[in-house]
């Protein structure tokens, strides 16, 4: 299979099959396709499966689209601005992204949901206590929102991020949720209470405008 992403603001991935590949999305995600391609829809491991993917963020139900003729093509565009992120797994090897991420993969990756142990991360993280557990091998397309910046830390290393810029990181990095310190930072600072800590080995790939920033922004100028 071969794919490209295309487009700036509003990016799709692209992707050319050959006969027999086929690719996986949530339900209504595809944007066109080439008329020698077949769509089938499943829940994709069982009914209770797909439940927990609407926990993190999908459609119950997930299309695979299989190529019936060699070079035929197939968009998938994402849903609001930003970027998409290409990640492309090795057997067994799994990534966290927040939910609603996903946007299409190989055939092969498993898509199910992450819940959330720890309390305090659930609750004050940004990302909720449901995330979604993306499992290899094969390639995986995930929206980004804003622009995407990837930090790879060290073991024990750690960084301190805002609430909702976590968008995707490995399965070794802890999450966990640091309390700011200093009457005067919290009143007056505008980071809130809390800030999420992610602590290495593994890469993290966080984003510049989270949805959720965004739309509170918006609410904040049409209120004035």
């Amino acid at each position: 299979m071969e794919t490209k992403i295309i487009g700036d603001t509003l990016p799709a991935v692209v992707c050319k099959l050959q006969k027999g590949e086929s690719i996986l999305t949530e339900n209504g995600g595809m944007s066109w396709m080439d008329n020698g391609i077949e769509m089938k829809t499943t829940t994709n491991g069982g009914i209770m499966k797909g439940i927990g993917r609407a926990f993190a963020g999908e459609s119950i139900f997930m299309n695979v689209y299989t190529a019936k003729e060699d070079g035929v093509e197939i968009g998938f565009s994402s849903s609001f601005p930003g970027k998409i992120l290409e990640y492309d797994l090795k057997e067994g090897e799994t990534i966290i992204a927040q939910k609603r991420a996903f946007l299409c993969s190989e055939n092969t990756v498993d898509i199910s949901m992450q819940f959330r142990k720890k309390l305090g991360a659930g609750f004050f993280g940004g990302e909720g206590f449901i995330m979604q557990k993306i499992t290899g091998p094969g390639k995986v397309f995930l929206e980004i929102d804003g622009s995407v910046v990837r930090k790879e830390l060290k073991p024990g290393e750690k960084i301190k991020v805002d609430n909702g810029y976590v968008a995707a990181m490995t399965k070794d990095v802890k999450l966990n949720i640091e309390t700011v310190k200093g009457m005067k930072n919290i009143v007056f600072g505008g980071e809130g209470l809390f800030l999420t800590t992610l602590e290495g080995p593994g890469i993290v790939w966080l984003q510049t405008m989270p949805i959720s920033k965004l739309a509170g922004m918006l609410y904040m100028g049409t209120a004035k």
